[in-house]
């Protein structure tokens, strides 16, 4: 069974005009709230609130490529949210991150961001100055995968963090209203190729 509404319940909050110092002020206060994401880019911040379904859908990818990565045998790290930054230019949080093939780094192989809101092309830049290689944005069942270059991001249909991972059968299992169902037949699949 595929689970096809979509309620875009996150709260999103943008304000310009904000220095690096200000924006440390802002990160100190929200520390301990969990479901805040915060962004920062050249003196625009973002304070994203997300929702319950938000952090399913990231649960469940997560759920999902940590299944890929044992099943075939690729070292990762994930690194969840954690804030990579760049300091006094740049700072992000992911809904989901990874080091793959290697146990430590400031910045993400690959990060993924599940999209309620907007934004995917503005987001983009702040993994462009944090140097991201490669980051993955979900939005209504679809995901859009972009690759960095060195001119910017290019969209690509395969992801080469992960050449053999099948983007549709992610996105599929991803919208199964089963989730020990989706991971079964995931992990069916990706066991055969």
């Amino acid at each position: 069974m595929v689970q096809t509404n979509f309620k875009p319940t996150d709260q999103r909050l943008t304000h310009s005009g904000v220095s690096w110092q200000q924006f440390q002020s802002i990160q100190f206060g929200f520390k301990d709230s969990p479901g805040i994401r915060l962004f920062y880019y050249k003196g625009e911040v973002e304070i994203l609130a997300v929702s319950q379904d938000h952090e399913a859908f990231s649960g469940v990818i997560a759920l999902l490529l940590g299944t890929y990565f044992v099943i075939k045998g690729i070292d990762f790290v994930p690194t969840g949210s954690f804030t990579q930054e760049k300091e006094g230019e740049v700072s992000a949080q992911a809904d989901q991150s990874y080091l793959i093939g290697r146990q430590s780094g400031a910045v993400a192989d690959l990060s993924i961001e599940v999209v309620f809101t907007s934004g995917n092309e503005s987001k983009l830049k702040r993994y462009q100055a944090l140097g991201v290689p490669e980051v993955w944005f979900w939005e209504d069942g679809v995901f859009a995968l972009y690759r960095l270059r060195s001119d910017g991001y290019e969209r690509i249909q395969r992801s080469f963090a992960l050449p053999d991972l099948d983007i549709n059968l992610l996105s599929r299992c991803l919208l199964m209203a089963s989730k020990v169902e989706a991971v079964r037949e995931f992990m069916q699949v990706i066991s055969q190729t």
